[in-house]
């Protein structure tokens, strides 16, 4: 593996993140405004505001993070997606602004009436609109519709054609999907049965009608990217299809079944493994005719946005872990955990062999980075990433969770 395809599947990465995590929190918005503004419907409301609370701001990390990779990486590509597809990227903007806007409106608690009518409708179809926006957006990228060069590409067919409305759609559908998942969980640990019920019902429609989505845009790739489909039916990317089927099928499964807990983790697996398998089948073009390694910005670039990346992720991936360990464990709901609900804590002389681990991970990584060249700097980043999940693993066990006295 070459140091230009590093940035690659870091913002295949980035993007998985961004659709498994901000793609639920735009579900959440679906189900809001499917709910209405009528009082039958505020439960729902209630619930799904509550719910979005304390991570719906900071999952746009992701997005952040994609933008920042893409354009520093890939300059060349990433000049020409921001110009063919600046309708798309505008709306999409747009719509995250006034979600986020229209969401901190809705906090006013003596306004109740006025939030559930104009505002609440902005909130919810906003969080139609964005989701929409970005995936036609990926669809246009995937059709081959965006050619390299500045604005080279139609400003309005570019993205409203079979492919990139077939992907927007099918980014609704999944938000919706893994919103509803989240939301089934969400409401079980809070023992509310009958919000359970209700979104057990939506993940089960709207996981069929994504399934359904994806086997059709099958066909649409047959029909309008030969190359791109082939990828996807064949080799690895019709592993990464087969284990897209197989996992969205065992979610269904197990949202039927009640056990919503695995249901989350098998429902981003299905969508993770449609997104690498876009990326290999696509591999090694970034847009029509540019491979990556000729789009790539210049070696020195490369390792010096690497470097950053890793000495990021350090700061990153354990405060999110921290932030979404609180939030599954109810710690930010509004009444405080029972003695039972308390995870116990670690048995006294327990030998710390994850934080042996953590540090020897740190010390290879740092060395691998400052003296490493090549394959050997891609391994000092891998294995600083490592070094972030293992030492978050071990710092954030369950009794570093429990309030002082607990």
């Amino acid at each position: 593996m070459a140091l230009a395809d590093i940035p690659a599947i870091l913002i295949l990465a980035g993007l998985a993140a961004y659709t498994v995590l901000a793609g639920a929190d735009f579900g959440a918005g679906l189900w809001y405004l499917q709910a209405g503004p009528r009082a039958s419907g505020r439960p729902v409301r209630d619930f799904t505001y509550h719910a979005m609370a304390p991570v719906w701001e900071a999952n746009h990390v992701w997005l952040i993070f994609v933008l920042v990779v893409t354009w520093t990486a890939y300059p060349t590509a990433f000049g020409s997606i921001a110009s063919t597809l600046a309708v798309p990227l505008f709306i999409a903007a747009v719509g995250i602004i006034m979600r986020g806007t229209s969401y901190a409106l809705r906090s006013g608690q003596d306004v109740e009436r006025e939030t559930e009518g104009v505002v609440g409708f902005l909130f919810g179809a906003s969080s139609l609109l964005t989701p929409f926006a970005l995936g036609a957006a990926i669809g246009a990228i995937a059709g081959g519709r965006v050619p390299v060069g500045n604005a080279a590409g139609d400003l309005i067919t570019s993205w409203l054609n079979l492919i990139s409305i077939t992907t927007g759609v099918l980014a609704v559908a999944i938000s919706a999907f893994l919103s509803a998942v989240y939301l089934a969980a969400d409401a079980t640990r809070t023992r509310d049965e009958r919000l359970a019920g209700a979104f057990q019902r939506r993940a089960l429609v709207t996981g069929v009608a994504a399934g359904g989505l994806a086997i059709a845009g099958l066909f649409v790739l047959q029909a309008d990217a030969r190359a791109l489909y082939d990828g996807l039916t064949s080799g690895v990317g019709l592993a990464a299809v087969i284990i897209s089927v197989l996992a969205g099928i065992v979610a269904l499964a197990l949202v039927r079944a009640r056990r919503y807990e695995p249901a989350r983790a098998v429902a981003a697996l299905a969508v993770v493994a449609i997104i690498a398998g876009w990326g290999i089948a696509q591999s090694p073009y970034i847009l029509p005719g540019l491979a990556i390694h000729v789009a790539a910005a210049g070696h020195a670039t490369l390792a010096a946005l690497l470097i950053a990346i890793a000495g990021g992720l350090v700061v990153l991936v354990p405060s999110l872990f921290l932030l979404f360990r609180l939030v599954l464990k109810g710690r930010l709901d509004t009444t405080a955990p029972t003695l039972e609900q308390r995870p116990p804590a670690r048995p006294p002389g327990r030998p710390r062999s994850l934080a042996a681990i953590a540090l020897g991970l740190l010390v290879t990584g740092a060395t691998l980075l400052v003296l490493g060249d090549g394959v050997l700097l891609a391994i000092g980043v891998v294995t600083l990433v490592a070094f972030t999940i293992v030492g978050a693993t071990e710092l954030l066990q369950p009794e570093t969770l429990q309030r002082p006295g607990s």
